[in-house]
């Protein structure tokens, strides 16, 4: 196995801010992608009805992931809070305990591996 970390974090969008999310969704994937080499995926994804959507992460290692949890944090949480709530929140892979402490406070449910492989 490797030593990435990674997620899906769901959310339901509120009522009337599609719009307003959509704009930080592009200037998250911006900053993410220009600022965060350790970010190895980023995708963001939205229902037919335009009500929920759903966020694949994935991460080099726990390092990575707090950088970008740092960069969330100060730069996005916010205005991210005000747009949607999280519903769902799965990690998975070798978190921290520093990742584990940080998502905590997400509702974040660890998932440790039980089998499989990666190609």
């Amino acid at each position: 196995m490797t030593d990435n970390v990674y997620w899906v974090l769901e959310l339901s969008i509120k009522d009337g801010q599609l719009n307003n999310f959509q704009k930080l969704m592009n200037e998250m994937v911006e900053a993410t992608k220009r600022d965060e080499p350790g970010a190895l995926n980023y995708e963001w994804w939205l229902s037919e009805d335009k009500s929920a959507c759903h966020i694949y992460e994935r991460y080099a290692d726990s390092d990575a992931a707090m950088a970008h949890l740092g960069n969330f944090g100060s730069k996005f949480a916010e205005r991210f809070m005000t747009y949607v709530d999280p519903t769902r929140f799965m990690v998975y892979g070798k978190s921290s305990a520093q990742v584990k402490e940080a998502l905590a406070g997400f509702g974040a449910v660890f998932m440790q591996s039980f089998g499989g492989f990666g190609r």
